[in-house]
């Protein structure tokens, strides 16, 4: 008769032919919460299996309905919906009060991402020699300069299929390859150059305004992160975490030590393949970070143009 070893309950227990993992968990006292009765509308039930995903059989139709809805990864199942045909161990991510709430934040609201790794590119730009600028505006002139610089490259990125994450002052964070993972590179090298055209449109406007004009800086990367809702309310954002996206935020700030405009990391040169030309590499430490990073500065021109 097939086991499942259950965290962070510290039990095995069996599992007889035709029962769902949830039936089985609460046929021997195991307190695994399920609001809605295993109906396969809540996922508070969900487990993450850390062995024997091979002995689970496929998901139901409905179960498939809610991990889409969810994006769940093939290792995350409803337990009401799942039966197995061998040992499998499994953790349960919903044990206490709190973690109810969560989860019901996230099924009702639409669009969330409870946590998956993905293969991204990850892109980080800032305006060159920004802080003089501001500082010699009135901080009203500040903000309408900054808002009519984002709903540029906003409009940018949404073109290119890209998803802006974060905000931080006059820099971005932004991600591609969540709608076309096979296009990640290619959609973020088309937005960078998408970003610098429309700094040629915006620069006459600010050279008139204010008298003085600037560029975009950006860096690159291409890797594996995390990403996931997060937050409360209003305030809840999807966010991308992990390595990849400190090394996309140190080559970026790598530009200033160089003097350059676009700098990428090897794993994008790989991805692009011979139709990104780059003008020079160099190694680098990079803050943070140990060893040496192969680095390739790409310049404007070398970017096939893009339609605005």
């Amino acid at each position: 008769m097939p086991s499942l070893s259950v965290l962070p309950d510290h039990q095995t227990v069996p599992i007889i032919d035709g029962q769902t993992i949830l039936q089985a968990t609460l046929a021997h006292c195991i307190p695994h919460v399920h609001a809605c009765g295993g109906q396969a509308k809540c996922s508070t039930c969900r487990v993450v299996v850390t062995e024997g995903l091979a002995h689970c059989d496929p998901r139901t139709a409905a179960e498939q309905t809610l991990a889409d809805k969810l994006h769940l990864t093939p290792y995350m199942r409803l337990a009401c919906q799942t039966t197995v045909h061998g040992d499998v161990a499994l953790r349960r991510p919903v044990v206490d009060a709190l973690d109810l709430e969560l989860t019901r934040q996230a099924v009702e609201a639409p669009g969330q991402r409870l946590g998956e790794e993905k293969q991204l590119a990850i892109l980080f730009t800032d305006i060159e020699n920004y802080t003089p600028f501001a500082e010699a505006l009135p901080p009203y002139d500040i903000i309408h300069v900054l808002n009519r610089y984002f709903r540029l490259m906003s409009d940018v990125v949404s073109q290119r299929h890209g998803y802006i994450v974060d905000y931080v002052g006059d820099g971005l964070l932004v991600l591609f390859g969540l709608e076309r993972p096979e296009q990640a590179v290619a959609d973020a090298l088309a937005a960078v150059q998408g970003m610098f055209q429309a700094m040629a449109r915006l620069n006459p406007y600010l050279e008139q305004m204010y008298g003085r004009g600037f560029r975009v800086r950006a860096g690159l990367h291409y890797g594996p992160v995390v990403v996931g809702h997060i937050g409360q309310g209003d305030s809840r954002k999807l966010a991308a975490i992990g390595d990849s996206v400190n090394m996309a935020s140190r080559i970026e700030s790598t530009n200033k030590d160089l003097g350059t405009q676009f700098l990428v990391s090897e794993a994008v040169v790989k991805a692009a393949g011979p139709s990104l030309l780059t003008h020079r590499n160099c190694e680098r430490t990079l803050k943070g970070k140990t060893g040496q990073y192969q680095l390739y500065e790409v310049l404007p021109e070398a970017l096939p143009p893009v339609t605005p």
